[in-house]
């Protein structure tokens, strides 16, 4: 039995998640890998994310992402590693989080005793993280912890963000829902992305959306208007509740008063962010 209060884990997560974000949606991002060669916002994601398990290909890419079109990941993987190689990415990809977070957050957040607290309590929640069927974590745990304690903590949201990540595929999986399943009745919950943000920048076309609609439907999962019914709603619940199961070792590990520290501090962090302009208003909505 967990001596957390229910659902800490997953809370902390929430507050983490976005700050990690951050740079996926940042245009210092395209400005360091444009300057690599990877013009293409697709192709920059993909080889960015991926980075750290090396030259892979689209498979492993299609496996880990889950949720993206794999004719799209097909695309661009792995020919981006014709363009740049992993640890040239690797690299790319930092300086772009570090001149991300300083213009987000302002120079007085990133040297203030609060950021260095957070990284160190996320980093000391990321020691308990497990590698065991969990690939995007495994291949970011292998990589070194930054210095600056900005970094540090982006590094140490990046693993506790893919630990979960990992575990929430697994419990999608054991949930029946196929990638377009999965994000079709995630947003039927009020919690995802804009529909057409996700055709968009998922490489999924409005016909197979419709398609997984159906195949929810059939299952008593949507109602005709497409919201979740009671058992729709029952699964997404019991998806988040496995996934808070499988993600809760880095939690437990760093204790219910620090858990909730981090949180806080997290928090903070993530309204200045998003008060910045952090993310496109079209995302989401």
């Amino acid at each position: 039995m967990s001596s957390l209060p229910p659902r800490a884990g997953r809370r902390c997560h929430n507050a983490l998640n976005p700050m990690h974000s951050t740079v996926w949606f940042s245009p210092d991002l395209g400005s360091e890998l444009g300057a690599l060669g990877l013009d293409d916002p697709r192709a920059a994601y993909f080889a960015a994310r991926s980075a750290a398990m090396g030259a892979v290909g689209a498979g492993a890419v299609s496996a880990t992402f889950y949720n993206f079109n794999p004719e799209l990941v097909a695309r661009h993987v792995p020919a981006v590693w014709e363009t740049a190689t992993p640890d040239a990415v690797l690299g790319a990809r930092l300086r772009a989080a570090d001149a991300t977070l300083r213009r987000l957050l302002g120079d007085e957040a990133v040297a203030s005793p609060e950021l260095a607290e957070a990284a160190g309590l996320a980093l000391r929640a990321a020691e308990a993280c497990t590698p065991q069927a969990k690939p995007l974590y495994a291949a970011h745990a292998e990589l070194p912890v930054p210095d600056a304690p900005h970094l540090a903590y982006w590094h140490a949201a990046t693993l506790l963000r893919e630990h979960r990540g990992d575990a929430h595929i697994a419990a999608l999986l054991h949930a029946g829902l196929d990638p377009l399943e999965a994000l079709v009745s995630h947003t039927a919950t009020g919690k995802g992305m804009a529909v057409r943000w996700i055709l968009s920048t998922r490489g999924w076309r409005r016909t197979d959306w419709e398609a997984a609609q159906e195949r929810l439907r059939s299952r008593g999962l949507l109602d005709a208007e497409g919201a979740l019914t009671d058992a729709g709603t029952a699964l997404r619940a019991e998806v988040e509740e496995h996934t808070d199961r499988m993600d809760l070792a880095p939690y437990e590990h760093l204790g219910a008063d620090a858990v909730a520290r981090l949180t806080e501090l997290g928090r903070g962090f993530l309204m200045t962010v998003f008060a910045a302009g952090a993310f496109p208003a079209e995302a989401t909505g």
